[in-house]
C-alpha cells in the first residue's frame, strides 16, 4: 500500500472527514484551531518595518532569527505538543498588519443563519415525510448552498477573511515539507503565514497538518497564486488533491458530517489548477 492508503484524496469531502477525525483525536487542540489567528498583536508597522504577529512567542519564528535556526529550534517531527506549543508558526515578514477581524460579531450572526437553516430543514423534512431521501436532499441542496454563501458574506462583512490551503504530510516527511513552506513563507512566495502541528504522540502513521494562510478567501487570484507556488515547490501535485478552507467556517466547527450538511472546504486544487500542465 502507498502512503495514500490511509487517506484517499480523490473524493472532495475526504479531507473534511479527515479534518473531523483529526480534531476528534486531538481534542486538546480544539480551542486553538482558530484562536491562533485571533491572537495577532496590534503593533503598527511602518512600510519599512518587518511585521511579525507572533513576535515574542516561543512557538514561532522571531524576526531576528534566521529561518534555518528556527527550523533547528522547532522541528515539527520531534517537537512535542505542549500548552505553549500547540502549533508552530511562521509569518511572512513583508505582510502588512491584519485588519482587526470581528470574530465576536461574526459568530452570533453566523449562528443565526445556521438556526434559520435548521428551521427550514425541519419544515421541509416534515412536509416531505415518507418521500425518498434523495428527493428531500434535492430540495435541501439549494438552501445549504445559499446558507454557505451567506456565511461567507457575513465573514467578509466582519473582516474575517483569512483562509488556508491544507497539507497532510506523514511524520517522516513533515520536517522537509515544513522547511519548504517556512522558507517560501519568509521569502514572500506563499501567503501571510503558515503553521504546522507538532508531535502529539500519535506515532508514524498519523498525518500532520500544515496550514498555508492567505489574507482573503474571496481573492481567488491570490488563492490560485499560492496554490501555483505550492505546485512548483512540489508540495501539491495534479494527482493528489489539496483543499482550501475559510477560517470563519473552521471557527464554526463546520467539519465533514456537520449537522447542517454544509461542505466545509471552499476550493479543491483540481478545480483551480485547470487542465494538465504542459
Amino acid at each position: 500500500g502507498s502512503d495514500d492508503d490511509d487517506l484517499k484524496h480523490e473524493d472532495k469531502t475526504d479531507i473534511d472527514s479527515y479534518d473531523a477525525v483529526y480534531w476528534k483525536h486531538h481534542p486538546h487542540l480544539l480551542p486553538v484551531i482558530a484562536a491562533a489567528t485571533r491572537a495577532e498583536s496590534k503593533t503598527p508597522a511602518t512600510s519599512e518595518a518587518f511585521y511579525n504577529p507572533y513576535e515574542g512567542r516561543k512557538n514561532a519564528r522571531q524576526l531576528n532569527e534566521s529561518v534555518e535556526d528556527f527550523l533547528k529550534r522547532l522541528p515539527p517531527r520531534s517537537t512535542a505538543v505542549s500548552l505553549e506549543c500547540q502549533w508552530i508558526f511562521v509569518a511572512n515578514p513583508y505582510r502588512s498588519p491584519s485588519t482587526d477581524k470581528d470574530v465576536a460579531g461574526f459568530v452570533p450572526a453566523a449562528h443565526k443563519l445556521l438556526a434559520e437553516l435548521t428551521k427550514q430543514t425541519n419544515e421541509i423534512e416534515t412536509s416531505m415525510k415518507g418521500k425518498a431521501q434523495g428527493t428531500i436532499t434535492k430540495k435541501l441542496t439549494p438552501l445549504r448552498t445559499a446558507t454557505r454563501e451567506k456565511l461567507l458574506a457575513c465573514a467578509k462583512e466582519h473582516q474575517f477573511t483569512s483562509g488556508k490551503w491544507m497539507l497532510f504530510p506523514y511524520p517522516d516527511d513533515v520536517n522537509a515539507c515544513w522547511a519548504t513552506v517556512a522558507r517560501a513563507t519568509v521569502n514572500r512566495e506563499l501567503g501571510i503565514a503558515a503553521k504546522v502541528a507538532p508531535d502529539a504522540g500519535d506515532g508514524d502513521r498519523v498525518q500532520r497538518l500544515i496550514c498555508i494562510y492567505t489574507k482573503d478567501f474571496s481573492d481567488l487570484d491570490d488563492v490560485k497564486r499560492v496554490l501555483g507556488r505550492l505546485v512548483e515547490l512540489g508540495l501539491a501535485t495534479k494527482g493528489k488533491d489539496i483543499y482550501y478552507k475559510a477560517d470563519a467556517l473552521t471557527e464554526l466547527a463546520l467539519n465533514s458530517g456537520n449537522e447542517w450538511g454544509l461542505k466545509p472546504s471552499l476550493y479543491a486544487s483540481k478545480d483551480l489548477l485547470g487542465g494538465p500542465k504542459r
